[in-house]
């Protein structure tokens, strides 16, 4: 049995944030149901759906990988007998997602005192830029927007450039992240108490929280970080350093470590005694750095990770993505995993990080779905509805 199998998630995502969250949930077994748009769906079905690199069956990427192993039903909610068609769905369902701007749920009368009055247990999970109180809740935001204003990308970059936005969406991930995690707390205390609950995820809170002991320091301290590369404000050497083929990173986190380096960087230039103790390499850490650089470039990083091994030193390639994602270590994880097309064959996609023991981790994941491809399945199998109510609904555009 998978951990969330029990659970029905009706998906009324878009983008990436509600989507990667929603994704979650469905890769630990949740019944996800996403309920799009009549027309052309969900924003994203468009997203590179013409790209000859980067489509397949007529989706993105994007897509594909965002809504594998969920259903499409598409419901037009804007009209009352599509409306009623959702709350039907609401009546069987776990969990409501969306990550529509704040204020939207409420006028579409799909916020949570809505629902909760339909489906007391209902779960509800609202992911928005800056939550839903506060002073300025309205402002849109994607995910540069609060990677900026969160204060992460003030310390990402070299001090002499300018600042840097993570490689990663995290500020649309982490929203997803933070969302599944707020979904399943109140699952477990719907568990304890037979109510649902409403769950609140600001992106831009989700990037304060990201500071972690970073925003602590600053708060003791008074002292505003500033960038620093891929150095350390404590550890030295601890820094991303150019090979002969390629960059590796070396981590000699306390005196140890860098004892143990010394054998492998045999330059005299290090040995001075003063070296042995953190306060004095930090304080010469650019003449240090730049003593290991000269060395390092002699050499390929094979050789040099391989002599950073033998010393169980903290060490790393800095894997380009063909690179991280062939790796033996994540293939062996299933962290690669196929998920079939309708048309024959797969595509190959991120697998889920999280492993529960007794819980099967599939090497495989089913598709994306077409748009609407299961809102007959689901209206007649779940909500009981007869071949003639859903051709009703159909030919009032309801539904599609």
């Amino acid at each position: 049995m998978r951990a969330l199998e029990h659970i029905t998630v009706l998906d009324l995502t878009h983008m990436l944030s509600g989507p990667y969250g929603a994704m979650i949930l469905s890769d630990l077994g949740a019944r996800t149901i996403k309920v799009e748009p009549p027309g052309e769906g969900e924003g994203t079905r468009k997203l590179l759906a013409t790209s000859p690199d980067y489509a397949r069956d007529g989706m993105g990427a994007y897509f594909l990988t965002l809504n594998r192993g969920k259903e499409s039903v598409c419901v037009d909610l804007k009209s009352e007998s599509g409306l009623q068609v959702f709350y039907d769905l609401v009546r069987k369902a776990d969990v409501v997602v969306d990550n529509f701007s704040a204020g939207v749920p409420k006028r579409l009368r799909i916020d949570h005192d809505t629902l909760s009055k339909i489906n007391p247990r209902i779960v509800t999970c609202s992911i928005t830029g800056f939550g839903e109180t506060g002073v300025d809740p309205n402002r849109p935001a994607f995910d540069q927007v609060v990677q900026g204003m969160g204060g992460g990308m003030s310390i990402t970059g070299f001090a002499d450039r300018a600042p840097v936005r993570s490689g990663i969406p995290h500020g649309d991930l982490g929203g997803g992240m933070f969302g599944a995690m707020g979904i399943m707390a109140a699952l477990l205390a719907r568990d304890a108490t037979g109510v649902g609950r409403h769950v609140d995820v600001s992106m831009l809170d989700v990037q304060v929280s990201l500071l972690n002991y970073m925003a602590t320091m600053y708060l003791m301290s008074g002292h505003v970080p500033d960038r620093i590369g891929n150095s350390h404000f404590v550890h030295v050497p601890y820094n991303t350093f150019k090979t002969a083929t390629d960059y590796i990173i070396i981590a000699c986190i306390g005196d140890a470590f860098f004892e143990k380096f010394l054998s492998v960087v045999t330059r005299p230039e290090l040995r001075d005694p003063a070296y042995l103790q953190q306060p004095a390499r930090y304080a010469a850490r650019e003449k240090i750095e730049a003593i290991i650089e000269e060395e390092l470039v002699q050499q390929p990083a094979d050789y040099w990770l391989a002599k950073l091994r033998e010393q169980r030193i903290p060490c790393a390639p800095v894997n380009n993505l063909a690179q991280a994602l062939g790796d033996a270590q994540v293939r062996s994880r299933n962290m690669v995993v196929k998920s079939a097309l309708a048309s024959g064959g797969s595509v190959e996609m991120p697998g889920n990080p999280i492993k529960l023991s007794d819980c099967a981790d599939p090497s495989d994941m089913s598709a994306a779905p077409s748009l609407g491809q299961d809102t007959d399945a689901v209206l007649s199998q779940l909500l009981g509805y007869g071949h003639d109510d859903i051709a009703r609904l159909r030919a009032s555009a309801a539904i599609q």
